[in-house]
């Protein structure tokens, strides 16, 4: 490549990773993780409230909690969880999501199970915040 094609290829190779990352009808900003609020509701009960700023989806909000409640799984020395419900919420720019999960030393029954080691494994490799 010339001198003169360099720098172009590199703007298109920028403004595909931006778009890549942004939503249809929104600036190609990257996520931004607000944080992760912990409430221990009742034994193995916990819910999560997490926020993030330009979310690219509301999966990546779930995923988010996901992998809050699979950290805190493992904090308190349990290696599962299970999803009961999350609520996802679009106030402009922010997504929060209130999730609640049950947290076990064995797999618990249901569909909803997550290993929490491997989970924490992905959200990592992800750029996922934990706990």
């Amino acid at each position: 490549m010339g001198k003169a094609t360099l720098p172009l290829a590199l703007a298109l190779t920028g403004l595909a990773a931006c778009a890549d990352s942004a939503q249809v009808g929104q600036h190609a900003l990257p996520p931004a993780w607000l944080g992760i609020e912990t409430r221990l509701l009742d034994g193995d009960l916990v819910a999560f409230r997490v926020a993030m700023r330009h979310a690219t989806s509301r999966r990546l909000v779930e995923d988010y909690a996901a992998c809050a409640a699979a950290q805190y799984a493992l904090i308190r020395g349990y290696a599962f969880a299970r999803h009961v419900r999350t609520n996802v919420v679009q106030d402009g720019s922010v997504a929060k999501a209130d999730a609640v999960y049950t947290i076990s030393p064995a797999l618990p029954k249901g569909v909803a199970t997550i290993d929490a080691e491997i989970t924490v494994r992905d959200c990592g490799a992800r750029g996922i915040p934990t706990v």
